[in-house]
């Protein structure tokens, strides 16, 4: 309908393949957030060691499910809001990672909400913080520090 009615047809979503164990609740929660913020999504249970490996992402940097999306690594809880920013910035970079599993991040939401860093993981796997989310904030309410 785009194309005939003038309008440039909207961007397809982009699919995200996700590595993970099949007994892992907070990992299908992330699946959940990812789907209600327009990803399309396909489950792979089969842990994420291997993905994580082929990703060039360290152990050090790894949580409990590794993503694949659009040529970049997605490590862990990391909020829908910063991979479609991520998506569109496009850096040179092997992809995004929120390192253990945060208390409050997507698909860890419960009693408790510490502070954590979404980390921006470079070519040379060196990393830099790419968004910040302290502890009373949820992934609504974004302070950039970049």
């Amino acid at each position: 309908m785009g194309m005939l009615s003038g309008a440039p047809a909207a961007a397809a979503p982009a699919t995200v393949e996700v590595y993970k164990s099949p007994t892992c609740g907070c990992c299908a929660k992330w699946v959940d957030h990812m789907r209600a913020h327009g990803f399309n999504v396909n489950v792979h249970d089969v842990g994420n060691e291997e993905a994580r490996k082929r990703a060039g992402i360290s152990t050090g940097l790894g949580s409990c499910h590794t993503a694949l999306v659009d040529g970049y690594a997605i490590e862990g809880h990391v909020p829908a809001q910063d991979i479609k920013r991520f998506l569109k910035e496009r850096p040179r970079a092997i992809g995004l990672t929120a390192p253990g599993m945060p208390h409050g991040s997507p698909g860890m939401e419960g009693g408790r909400s510490d502070p954590y860093d979404v980390l921006l993981i470079d070519k040379q796997g060196g990393t830099s913080v790419y968004s910040s989310y302290p502890s009373s904030d949820r992934p609504g309410s974004l302070m950039r520090l970049k």
